[in-house]
């Protein structure tokens, strides 16, 4: 198996007119694709890149994504995906600890993203919509074979969060990533090389990389990319690219079928939607499947299983509501705080145990050993499974709030919040929402003489922090609920009630 570029070599070499990437009404085949990425990792050779250094990327959803990341691959170098919305003071902090030689951004993040490198001393490199900038980086000779890698070797770190502490990079390996992308391809959306995939889910989240583009990569489909997600704009790419298969989170399908472009949708060549990220409400899988006459199968994963543990499986009965069975070459049970397995139809923990589950946590041994034992992942999550190996998400262990399939971890913010001078006590919990699940919602309790509004805290807080992360909902309290130590009960704060 070795180097995962692999997969894009392969697609070059037996389906090279196929198109790639499609947006807005052009093409890129697999074989200019094959030839833009290996002039990329060429010049990142050049520039000093060596297998195993990491080159990050801060791109949205346009061909510069692929062309980046297959070339960095294609280098031998492991790929480092951030959200692109993140802020300087994030991004040096995943500069500096997954050690990137090397970013490449895109123009409206270049400014948070060169302060971001400051401390690490990171190279930031524009692109265009198809590529580095001209000249950014030395010319150096195309590498159109990958660079020899072991299976083990780490491809991807992808930067989660966890129950303590900041962001944890998860090693994703070149066979943990190739293993999951064709059983995704092949077991769950039975993909053929005519198949067209709508790229709305970014790029950067493990769902959109995996299940999306190396998917499509691995069959020589092909990827309809919308820079960020947009009802009108993902009915528009339907109707023109003629979508197939579909790749979103629940919110993604509630909008579109609230929008009211929605009744006019020619839905006629989508075949199957695949929907994770959050429980799928009932309802909106009903309305979508009757409305546009295709099947959502929902299913779970992790950025640690690189991601996914579980789907309905099109083979298989499908029970609205679950996360459906473990995928082949994945084990998952339930378990007590022992981890033992608990009996069917009674709550644990998952555990997951398989080729899917990462190699461990960069630069962490503690947190990995702590994460996984005796080679099974415990997730967190908290689960029934019934007598068919069916798994219903029950509620979650850990505190992450996932707000429209993107994770929020309460201390991140807690923390950022501390640092306002008028804050004394801050908890961050999530609060519902119909739309998106969860919003960030935070109860303050403010200093003695404090000038600042709950409204001037929540906007400059908006400015320290990536959009999705910063409290929508935020309220004052005069104090918060404590256990005998003095710790804040998280758990015991909630939203007041209009």
């Amino acid at each position: 198996m070795t180097n995962l570029a692999n997969l894009l070599t392969n697609a070059s070499a037996s389906l090279g007119d196929n198109a790639a990437v499609r947006i807005n009404g052009q093409a890129i085949t697999y074989r200019q694709l094959h030839a833009m990425a290996a002039q990329v990792a060429g010049n990142l050779r050049a520039q000093g890149v060596q297998p195993g250094d990491r080159v990050a990327l801060i791109i949205p959803n346009v061909p510069a994504y692929p062309v980046t990341f297959w070339g960095a691959l294609l280098a031998g170098a492991t790929v480092v995906p951030m959200n692109p919305l993140l802020k300087a003071g994030e991004i040096d902090y995943f500069f500096t600890d997954s050690g990137a030689k090397v970013a490449f951004v895109w123009p409206d993040f270049a400014e948070e993203a060169t302060k971001g490198a400051a401390n690490s001393g990171t190279l930031i490199v524009p692109v265009t919509p198809t590529g580095p900038v001209d000249g950014a980086l030395p010319q150096g000779e195309p590498i159109m074979a990958a660079t020899e890698r072991d299976d083990e070797d780490t491809a991807v770190i992808l930067y989660t969060s966890g129950t303590t502490g900041r962001p944890k990079g998860a090693e994703l390996t070149h066979r943990n990533i190739a293993l999951n992308a064709e059983r995704s391809s092949t077991v769950i959306l039975t993909m053929e090389q005519d198949d067209v995939l709508m790229g709305c889910l970014p790029l950067f989240h493990v769902f959109g990389l995996t299940v999306g583009m190396i998917a499509a990569t691995n069959v020589g489909a092909s990827l309809a990319l919308i820079p960020r997600f947009d009802p009108a704009a993902a009915i528009a790419t339907i109707n023109a690219e003629k979508v197939s298969l579909f790749l979103g989170v629940p919110t993604m399908y509630a909008a579109i079928l609230n929008h009211p472009d929605g009744a006019t949708m020619d839905a006629s060549s989508l075949r199957t939607c695949a929907s994770g990220g959050s429980a799928m409400p009932l309802e909106v899988m009903r309305g979508f499947e009757e409305t546009f006459g295709c099947v959502i199968l929902e299913g779970y994963g992790l950025s640690e299983t690189s991601p996914v543990a579980s789907f309905n499986l099109p083979d298989r009965e499908r029970k609205p509501g679950t996360i459906g069975v473990a995928i082949p070459g994945c084990q998952m049970r339930c378990v007590d705080t022992e981890g033992n397995e608990v009996p069917v139809g009674e709550v644990g923990e998952i555990a997951i145990r398989g080729d899917n589950v990462m190699k461990g946590y960069w630069n962490k041994p503690e947190a990995t050993a702590e994460a996984i034992r005796d080679g099974w992942f415990y997730t967190g999550d908290v689960a029934t499974m019934d007598s068919e190996g069916y798994f219903t998400i029950v509620d979650r262990k850990k505190d992450l709030i996932i707000r429209g399939g993107m994770n929020v971890y309460p201390r991140e913010v807690e923390e950022l919040l501390y640092t306002h001078p008028d804050v004394l006590e801050v908890a961050v919990v999530g609060v519902p929402d119909e739309l998106l699940g969860e919003q960030v919602g935070a109860a303050v309790a403010l200093r003695p003489g404090a000038t600042a509004t709950l409204a001037e805290i929540q906007e400059w807080s908006k400015s320290q922090i990536a959009a999705y992360k910063y409290p929508r909902v935020i309220w004052e309290v005069s104090e918060l609920p404590k256990g005998p130590t003095g710790k804040i009960l998280r758990r015991e704060v909630h939203a007041p009630q209009d």
